[in-house]
């Protein structure tokens, strides 16, 4: 699979998870896995949510080439999920989507908020973040979500490859130890520091 049909499923997942989250679960507070790096408070479900839609929010014009500061840093600053937090959540990743599908230079160069990178290198940690926070999020909400092998498989080929520089820098906890006949979700669980047995 390429890299942008990798972001696909990994966007139409996490998309698949929020509409199910039920209007009384918005405000609950998050596991400390969950926990932001520049804050010492504990998110709720919607401040979760909500982040990933301003990460989404961003796609089109990361993906088009354009700087934070030709876009404007606070383009999307503010409440993005507004009454309708599953609708809105909804059409900023259908935008991003879109963005992602029309990609044909994987090595355009992507200026992001923390670095300048390929597309492909781009992919990469967005694939990785949505997919593998589409699953976290599940878990917490109680809803049985199987993420698609086509999935899985993409994320593990794009990151298994990297994943101990990627641990090097921060960017992973301690992988967990997980048998080598483990499925392949579980495998990529440990990998990234995840125990696949966890409760949250």
């Amino acid at each position: 699979m390429t890299e942008p049909e990798v972001f696909v499923l990994a966007d139409q997942a996490i998309n698949d998870v929020v509409a199910h989250i039920h209007d009384d679960q918005w405000p609950m507070p998050m596991p400390p896995s969950f926990a932001r790096r520049d804050t010492a408070s504990v998110p709720t479900l919607r401040d979760i949510v909500g982040y990933h839609a301003y990460d989404d929010a961003w796609v089109p014009d990361m993906l088009a080439g354009g700087t934070i500061e030709e876009v404007g840093k606070d383009k999307f600053k503010g409440d993005l999920l507004g009454d309708d937090p599953k609708g809105n959540f909804a059409a900023i990743v259908e935008k991003a989507i879109a963005a992602a599908r029309a990609v044909t230079d994987l090595e355009r160069t992507v200026h992001a908020s923390f670095g300048d990178f390929t597309t492909r290198e781009y992919f990469y940690q967005t694939n990785m973040f949505r997919g593998l926070r589409a699953r976290d999020i599940a878990r917490v909400i109680g809803y049985e979500v199987t993420l698609p092998a086509e999935l899985v498989q993409g994320i593990w080929d794009e990151i298994q490859p990297h994943a101990e520089e990627w641990r090097a820098i921060g960017v992973f906890a301690k992988a967990v130890p997980v048998p080598d006949d483990a499925p392949l979700l579980d495998r990529l669980l440990g990998l990234t520091g995840r125990d696949p047995n966890a409760v949250d």
